[in-house]
């Protein structure tokens, strides 16, 4: 079993994780983090462009040179279980443990098991899934030695902890096109975005802005420039925002969640999120402004039937509540989705309930930043 971590360790395991958004050559720093803290053998973490079918990112640890090219074999059997096990998993939260969820007769006709793992002596993988969208597949595993054992729920327990940071690191890398930053300074990196990008102290205090994050300053929506402090327009809003600046000040290890998706418009209006990422105590992040303890990305959501079909599969959710959750992505009441639907109001808020108790969260808020978890926000880098 792996051992407990301190505050201390936990905090400094999440900053690397951090580094690595903004400098993805660290990733194998932060992975050996993760593998030991998990008292694990190996660990890898991808990034898969799908359109082009190509590896963004594909970073190991703990894997020899020979048993990294009999993997690459079995790179379509890896790929088929993953996507076969995602399209019915309950929860993207939720990690996939081998020798929990995989039936033992499936690891013994499994040339991939036979062949490449029982080797090398693993007896387990825990891998979880940090993105699935049209474009992008992402996820981390670490494997456990015979001399390790399986895996149990302190480690998956550890691992749930990691996810939301680590997930969010591959989200900006993902947003800033990997080699964005390795070719040019972070300032322009951040110019490059069509996504709005602000840098902020612990209170608050704006110190830099991307061009769309100054034309957004200037508009006084969805965000403005109080004084010299960001704020949004709804009260709320600012205060969740400031909070989640705070924390992220504060202990990174904190932020959690809480931290991914701050909802920044009214209800009924097309949906705008702030997502606040913590920059203090890591060398790349301190390198963008000594100062700054948060970068504030702000964006939509990707299209809301594509958001939608994500949920969809990773929740089992029914066309009919598919349907319901694209509307309500877009920003429309329930009274309106029931219209344009054509259904009763009683027979929509049925649908609503449902996906409530598929997708384990209670408001329409709630669900909103579940979808963020999962989906990337819009803006990509400009050409």
């Amino acid at each position: 079993m792996a051992k407990a971590l301190s505050n201390h360790e936990l905090s400094k395991l999440i900053g690397s994780i951090y580094d690595c958004a903004l400098d993805p050559e660290r990733w194998e720093d932060a992975l050996a983090g993760i593998r030991d803290a998990l008292n694990a053998q190996t660990a890898v973490l991808h990034l898969d462009d799908l359109t082009n079918d190509r590896l963004l990112i594909y970073r190991t640890v703990g894997i020899e040179p020979y048993w990294l090219e009999q993997q690459a074999k079995h790179i379509p059997e890896i790929h088929a279980r993953l996507l076969e096990d995602l399209s019915t998993w309950p929860s993207l939260d939720m990690p996939h443990v081998v020798s929990r969820h995989v039936p033992q007769t499936d690891l013994e006709t499994s040339r991939y098991f036979q062949e490449c793992l029982k080797p090398q002596g693993v007896v387990d993988i825990m891998s979880f899934f940090l993105i699935h969208t049209p474009t992008r597949f992402a996820g981390f595993a670490v494997t456990r030695h015979e001399r390790q054992g399986v895996i149990t729920e302190h480690e998956i327990k550890l691992g749930g902890l990691l996810l939301p940071h680590v997930r969010r690191s591959l989200i900006i890398s993902n947003m800033l096109d990997i080699g964005t930053i390795e070719r040019a300074r972070i300032a322009e990196a951040l110019d490059a975005l069509t996504c709005a990008v602000v840098l902020t102290d612990e209170r608050g205090v704006l110190l830099h802005a991307n061009h769309s994050a100054k034309r957004m300053l200037q508009s006084g929506a969805p965000i403005q420039d109080v004084h010299g402090i960001v704020q949004a327009n709804i009260p709320s809003a600012s205060k969740e925002l400031h909070s989640a600046i705070m924390l992220a000040a504060q202990d990174a290890a904190s932020i959690g969640k809480r931290g991914l998706a701050v909802l920044l418009t009214e209800p009924g209006l097309p949906p705008v999120f702030a997502r606040v990422l913590p920059m203090a105590g890591g060398d790349p992040r301190a390198g963008m402004e000594p100062a700054a303890v948060a970068a504030v990305f702000i964006g939509n959501a990707l299209d809301e039937r594509d958001a939608a079909d994500m949920l969809a599969t990773a929740f089992g959710l029914t066309l009919a509540e598919t349907r319901v959750l694209a509307s309500l992505l877009a920003g429309h009441t329930l009274a309106e989705t029931a219209a344009s639907l054509h259904i009763a109001s009683t027979t929509t808020k049925t649908h609503l309930d449902n996906i409530f108790q598929k997708t384990g969260v209670s408001r329409q808020a709630d669900l909103m930043r579940l979808v963020m978890q999962i989906v990337p926000p819009a803006g990509q880098p400009v050409p």
